[in-house]
């Protein structure tokens, strides 16, 4: 089944504006959660401009992959140095 239908995707933001135009000590939160049971799969607090481009990112691979492929892509992917892009 694909990830769009077995997971949801929750951004939370602590500024009104867009991330190119963020404070630099803004930090954002991403959560990635399994609709069956409404647990956390992943996790993650950011600064906004990498919050923006690990959410382009995610989105991508959650229409574009099956769920397991994005738990396998996704997983222990903590710092922008371990994300698959």
């Amino acid at each position: 089944m694909r990830a769009n239908r077995v997971f949801h995707l929750i951004v939370s933001r602590e500024g009104r504006e867009p991330a190119f135009m963020a404070d630099r000590g803004r930090i954002d939160r991403i959560e990635v959660v399994s609709v069956d049971d409404g647990e956390v799969v992943l996790y993650w607090n950011l600064p906004a401009k990498q919050a923006a481009k690990l959410l382009k990112a995610l989105r991508a691979d959650l229409v574009g992959l099956e769920s397991e492929d994005f738990i396998a892509r996704w997983d222990g992917a903590d710092s922008a140095d371990d994300w698959p892009f």
